[in-house]
């Protein structure tokens, strides 16, 4: 059975993913067609259904929790790995608490989870331009834009460029919910069986777990599809972004999704949720 599996060229999901998709653990009988899209273009797709299995922003989930489940393993979630929002100009960083609405923000897409954050931090910031997130760096140097949310490796570069720190959005989250913030799960098309559902989640966690007892395994796999990343940078990001709760969620990962999504809905960004989310009760 073939089943079509989209995720980032990040090294966080090059990691998770390179024992499942290179046979380095038993995919029980399972074969996968992988898609690497950048984390806005993975939640454009699931909005239209076109993957069985996808990495995608949580943000993004609360618009197709009808279509997809969430699994268990290879979500990141974390504490002090949140999007930071940044800028050329260095004084705008001293007036943070009164960053004027009409400053131009580059995010790295609509339905991403940085993208929600910004909107409970700084509601006001709405004239936004959304961009691929590698290139937000680029089009602030050029003064394109006035702000740049950021989010992946791009934390570790931005000072070497030039750039500077406005507010990180996941301490902001840290602060005013106590939880890990979540970032990106794996979700699965509910139109397949049960038992191929619950066989993908077990294979993932496989995968996480194999690339942790053997780090250096996906090292060619992961520096392929990295954007010129040194090997310490990538593993930077991998260590920020891969944890416990990319093996399984536990109950302190559910319970920063929930809070997530119910303060979504208190804030009227997202509808009420009408599905079970998880695959595993």
């Amino acid at each position: 059975m073939k089943l079509s599996l989209g995720f980032s060229p990040c090294p966080n999901d090059t990691f998770i993913f390179d024992a499942l998709i290179h046979h380095k653990i038993d995919t029980e009988g399972l074969e996968f067609e992988v898609f690497f899209d950048d984390v806005e273009t993975l939640n454009q797709k699931a909005m239209r259904g076109a993957l069985d299995i996808t990495k995608l922003s949580f943000h993004a989930f609360a618009y197709v929790c009808d279509q997809y489940a969430l699994l268990d393993s290879g979500s990141a979630l974390g504490f002090g790995v949140g999007p930071l929002l940044i800028c050329h100009n260095e004084n705008l960083v001293k007036s943070k608490g009164s960053l004027d609405a009409t400053l131009k923000v580059g995010i790295p897409g609509r339905y991403t989870t940085a993208n929600f954050l910004m909107g409970i931090a700084f509601p006001h910031l709405t004239n936004k331009q959304e961009m691929i997130f590698s290139e937000i760096e680029s089009a602030l140097l050029e003064d394109k834009i006035d702000l740049g949310l950021i989010i992946h490796e791009n934390r570790f570069t931005y000072a070497d460029k030039g750039l500077h720190k406005i507010i990180d959005l996941g301490n902001y989250w840290e602060q005013e919910t106590g939880c890990a913030i979540p970032l990106g799960g794996i979700v699965i098309n509910r139109s397949l069986d049960q038992a191929t559902k619950e066989k993908v989640n077990r294979l993932i966690k496989k995968s996480v777990e194999y690339a942790f007892a053997n780090p250096k395994s996906a090292l060619e796999f992961i520096r392929q599809h990295a954007q010129e990343m040194s090997e310490e940078v990538m593993y930077k990001h991998i260590d920020l972004y891969v944890n416990q709760y990319s093996i399984e969620l536990g109950i302190e990962g559910r319970k920063a999704i929930d809070v997530m999504f119910k303060m979504a809905q208190e804030k009227g960004i997202i509808s009420p949720l009408k599905q079970k989310i998880y695959l595993i009760a």
